[in-house]
């Protein structure tokens, strides 16, 4: 085993930089709440009968989730100074994942007004059940999104130059 000499030549081990994590998540649930409520207007509050509204508000649905995921994305790579698409897509990953976890811990609380659990489970049943296939849809094409924006992100960043000591002559 060779031992470095230099201190600034040993390898840095990237971990998950969690606030670029935390920041992409928000990022998501912000977009994703603004331009869901305009789809929900547009399709559903303009019109009384909302003849295509439910068609209509799954393709926004999927649309956005991309559009939403892959600037997440992005914003988490570019906050946690990604290196290398491994590096992005990891922490694309883990964006992915807690922001599926957040709109759904979201989704609980807001049954969570009905006065039975019973009836709160059945609440959340319905509401992932009446989305079908564009959830499922919105999803895979969503942590996609995620991954690509996140690992578009890497940059390279400047290597720092190896010191040299000084000789003082006096």
């Amino acid at each position: 085993m060779e031992e470095v000499s230099n201190p600034l030549e040993r390898v840095i081990v990237s971990r998950s930089s969690w606030s670029a994590i935390w920041a992409g998540v928000f990022t998501f649930i912000a977009i994703w709440s603004v331009f869901g409520a305009l789809g929900y207007d547009i399709f559903f509050a303009s019109s009384r009968e909302a003849p295509g509204g439910y068609v209509g508000m799954d393709i926004w649905g999927v649309i956005l989730t991309i559009i939403a995921m892959f600037v997440a994305g992005r914003i988490t790579a570019e906050l946690a100074r990604v290196t290398d698409s491994r590096g992005g897509v990891a922490h694309g990953m883990i964006m992915f994942g807690l922001s599926v976890v957040s709109v759904l811990l979201l989704v609980i609380m807001s049954g969570s007004t009905v006065s039975t659990t019973a009836t709160m489970h059945t609440y959340v049943i319905d509401v992932l059940h009446t989305m079908g296939w564009s959830l499922f849809i919105g999803l895979f094409l969503g942590w996609l999104a995620a991954l690509g924006g996140a690992s578009t992100a890497h940059k390279q960043f400047p290597s720092a130059a190896p010191m040299q000591e000084q000789v003082h002559h006096a």
